[in-house]
This record gives structure tokens, C-alpha cells and sequence, in this order.
């Protein structure tokens, strides 16, 4: 796993000592500051495998921050993977809560194999780290509807276990070279798989998906959504499991296994989204080529707190969809629904072209849900009501459809029975085509 370097205490408390004079000095010139600093928190609730907790919250937090909890390498703890990344510094900048959890067994390693880390509620480290994240909604106002986790490593195979145990507290994921649910498992005692380290260990789609849904039977509700990234040179925890993180979360979430979008962010990277096209995607993943196990590197994080929704830049305004509908007119317009059914849920992808020779600045789509039905989470698109007659509203970056140009989205729903598709749907007042596949 990767190891990280200690700053050299001699050299840290020669600097301390040269400056204390002059900090003396200023202290009695200039006012206080009052600057966030990292912050461990005792007695925060069931911790059965001894865990410590570290808090960063910063000056810029608002009385109900979004929290996320940043899970630590092997060998590493929570003051250093706080030190070295930039998950405080993004924190400061967008106001969000961070938790990080810090291991004291030896080794450093979390515990992502034992039969009761891979349940919910079994026990371990991830009942550890639920009682942080309750501790920081009780004591620090944080709010429960944004929790979101990110790990390197270890922490990445934490950030796996943690949405398929918990997939009703944390609404996404991003995992920096992990494995997927329950391939790190073990019934010997040992903490280290090594087939699935090698990237030997493959699955189904659905053999996947399965595993993540056993952590929580029974739980029909809506699935975190999932960020992946891995090196095509890691010689820790093999690329092959980057494959296989990517069959077991888009069956997860019901998305196809095919690519809605590709691109190549920087030359050395591909980036595939499943289910969406969007920044907030179900399920993204960013594959590096020629890297090896040392991520995430200068930028990544930044990419991270996109996806989740946290920074500015996309995080749509708190507030109710309009009313009104957009004043531009649609053109001809054709409609692709297509849905994963399981037990009580479903999972519908929805993709809308604009057939017409005008672009469309704004749009609504309108569709009525069979009953029993009622749409839990969605994304590219603001829904309302949650049921019957639903109007799914565009988000600001995918507002304008030129000509031939489409949007894709798609929503999480329950159903009591009937999963069957809406009958008809209209852009903006038009009807459009609909094809159901």
C-alpha cells in the first residue's frame, strides 16, 4: 500500500524554535486568528475495533455542513492522509465537514475482509466509522441527507465496503485503487486476500451486484452513487479490479455495463460514465494509463467533490424547481426509457433528443408514473412530484439541446408491483416519440 514519508521532527522543531520570538512578537501586535485545525474526537459512540476519530471543520462551514469521511491508506493514519491530500483545503474553499477515521491496529490496514465488516451492523471498523458520522450529525449539525466517503487504498476498499453496508447513509463514493465488495473476504482470520489483490478474482455483473445488495437484505431503497479510479501499473492492488469495481456498482445501480460517454480529460486519461453523461454520473470511472499505486495525485480530490455535488461549480441552488415552464418552445423530440427492475425498485435511464431544426434553451419533461410508483433520487434533472404526473426539469449544465443534441438522466424509484414504463411523454408541452428498450 502506499507509504508516506514523516516530516523529520529535528528539522520541524529547529524551525518552531526560530520562530517563536517572532510569533511572540506578532501576537501582541495583531489581532487573534482563529484558523480550523485538525481536531481528535474521544468517547464518540460503539467502537468495536478501536478506532480514533479526527475532525477538520472549517472556518468557512455552515451551521449544516455536508460531510465527508476521508479513509486513510495501509501503514497511514488519519493526521496524515489529512496532511497529505487536499481534502482540507477543498473543505475550506466549499464549507463541508471532514471525518478522518484512523486505524490502530498494526499494519494501518482497515478491515474490508472479516465477516462482520461485510455486513451491516457485524461489527468492526465500518460500526466504528458509522458512530463518527453520527457523532459529527449530533455535535456538529451536520446534515444527514450529504455524507459521502473517499479512501486511498485501503480507504478505497473501505469506501466499497461502507456503500454496500451503509447504501442509506452515503449518497456517493469515490475510490481511489480499491477492489470491489467482498473480494477482500476471508473466513480464515487473515486481513489479506492476495487472489483478489493480484486482480485473479472475477465475477458476474449480477455475482457482483449480489454481494454489495447482501451486505443490507432487504434494503429496496436508492443506491450511493460510485467513482472510480485506478492505474493500469499497480503492482498493490492489480488493475483487473477496476473491471470488476465497474461491473458490481453499475449493477448496483441498474445502469448498462456500456459507456454513456467517454472522454480523455488529460492525455493520459479515460473516463467512462455509466447511466449519465453528467459530472454526477451513477457510476464514473477514470482509468490511468502507465500509473501505478500512488493516487490520488495534485487535482484528483478536486474531481472527487465534483462528482459528489460539493463544490459550487455544480451543486444546483437549494431551492424548489420553477414552476413555470421554460419559454422557448421544443421542436420534435424522441424519447429512449429504459429500466432494471429488482424486488420493490427500479432504476430508469432516460434519454431525450431534440429531432427539430431549432436548439431548445430550457426544457421539461412531463410523464406520468404508473401507480405505485415514486421516484427516491435522480440525477441530470430536478423531479417533482415524486409520483403520478412527474416533470423532470433540466439541470443547469445540460439546460440547452441543439439541434440532433441530446440529454441523458434517469432517476431511482420504488414500485409496488408494476414496473412498467410511462406510457408517453412530452417536451415542453409537445409530444414526443417514445421507444422503450
Amino acid at each position: 500500500m502506499i507509504r508516506r514519508r514523516p516530516r523529520p521532527r529535528s528539522l520541524l522543531t529547529a524551525l518552531l524554535a526560530g520562530l517563536v520570538s517572532l510569533l511572540a512578537a506578532l501576537t501582541l501586535s495583531a489581532p487573534a486568528a482563529h484558523a480550523a485545525s485538525l481536531t481528535e474526537v474521544t468517547g464518540f459512540g460503539a467502537n468495536p475495533s478501536n478506532l480514533r476519530m479526527y475532525v477538520y471543520r472549517p472556518d468557512s462551514a455552515p451551521a449544516r455542513p455536508a460531510v465527508l469521511v476521508a479513509v486513510h491508506y495501509c501503514t497511514g493514519s488519519g493526521p496524515a492522509f489529512y496532511s497529505g491530500t487536499e481534502f482540507a483545503s477543498l473543505a475550506d474553499r466549499y464549507g463541508f465537514l471532514v471525518i478522518y477515521p484512523s486505524v490502530t491496529r498494526s499494519g494501518g490496514c482497515f478491515d474490508v475482509s472479516s465477516p462482520q465488516a461485510l455486513k451491516r451492523g457485524g461489527g468492526s471498523d465500518p460500526v466504528g466509522i458509522m458512530s463518527m458520522v453520527t457523532y459529527a450529525e449530533q455535535h456538529y449539525g451536520a446534515d444527514p441527507d450529504r455524507v459521502y466517503v473517499a479512501g486511498a487504498s485501503s480507504g478505497a476498499m473501505m469506501t466499497n465496503v461502507l456503500l454496500g453496508d451503509y447504501p442509506d447513509v452515503f449518497k456517493a463514493g469515490a475510490a481511489f485503487m480499491g477492489v470491489p465488495f467482498g473480494c477482500f473476504a476471508t473466513t480464515d482470520g487473515s486481513s489479506w486476500n492476495t487472489a483478489c489483490a493480484n486482480g485473479t478474482v472475477t465475477k458476474t455483473p449480477q455475482q457482483w451486484g449480489d454481494l454489495a445488495r447482501g451486505a443490507y437484505p432487504g434494503y429496496s431503497g436508492p443506491r450511493p452513487r460510485m467513482q472510480l479510479w485506478h492505474g493500469t501499473d499497480d503492482n498493490t492492488l492489480r488493475y483487473p479490479n477496476f473491471g470488476e469495481e465497474i461491473k458490481q456498482w453499475t449493477n448496483v445501480l441498474g445502469v448498462s455495463q456500456t459507456p454513456a460517454f467517454t472522454d480523455h480529460p488529460q492525455s493520459a486519461w479515460t473516463r467512462t460514465r455509466y447511466g449519465g453523461t453528467g459530472t454526477q454520473a451513477p457510476v464514473e470511472a477514470i482509468s490511468l494509463q502507465g500509473v501505478g499505486h500512488a493516487l490520488p495525485t495534485t487535482g484528483m480530490a478536486a474531481r472527487a467533490i465534483s462528482f459528489f455535488g460539493l463544490d459550487s461549480a455544480t451543486t444546483p441552488p437549494p431551492t424548489d424547481p420553477p414552476t413555470d415552464p421554460p419559454t422557448t418552445p421544443a421542436g420534435a423530440c424522441r424519447v429512449t426509457y429504459t429500466t432494471s427492475t429488482w424486488n420493490t425498485g427500479l432504476t430508469a435511464a432516460v434519454t431525450v433528443t431534440n429531432t427539430g431544426t431549432a436548439p431548445v434553451d430550457g426544457w421539461a419533461l412531463t410523464f406520468t408514473l404508473p401507480a405505485g410508483q415514486t421516484i427516491t433520487s435522480g440525477w441530470n434533472a430536478q423531479y417533482a412530484p415524486a409520483s403520478g404526473t412527474v416533470t423532470a426539469r433540466n439541470a443547469p449544465y445540460n439546460a440547452t439541446l441543439a439541434p440532433g443534441a441530446s440529454a441523458t438522466l434517469g432517476f431511482q424509484a420504488t414500485h409496488t408491483g408494476d414496473a412498467s414504463a410511462p406510457t408517453a411523454f412530452s417536451l415542453n408541452g409537445a409530444a414526443c416519440a417514445a421507444q422503450q428498450l
